[in-house]
């Protein structure tokens, strides 16, 4: 399974987003801090989901990241998470 696919799983279960677009950013930061050949360390990620949308933008911040907590873990996590979450 791909960073992107267990990501998608996990923010899927977590938020029941009604939209939910995860793009991978990685070549676009070729030869940047911690990027690493094969990609997956640059993601954005595109939610709407309606258990967020009463929480403040660093809220809805914060509960990505809780859930995603072991994907951006160690040497091998990602390395930049740009998020667009309402």
């Amino acid at each position: 399974m791909t960073m992107a696919e267990r990501m998608h799983a996990k923010l899927t279960e977590a938020f029941r987003p009604q939209e939910l677009d995860i793009i991978d950013e990685s070549d676009q930061h070729r030869g940047h801090g911690g990027w690493r050949e094969g990609g997956e360390t640059h993601f954005r990620i595109r939610m709407r989901a309606d258990a967020l949308a009463d929480k403040t933008r660093v809220a809805r911040q914060r509960a990505v990241y809780a859930v995603l907590k072991d994907e951006m873990a160690g040497d091998n996590g990602i390395h930049a998470l740009a998020l667009d979450v309402a």
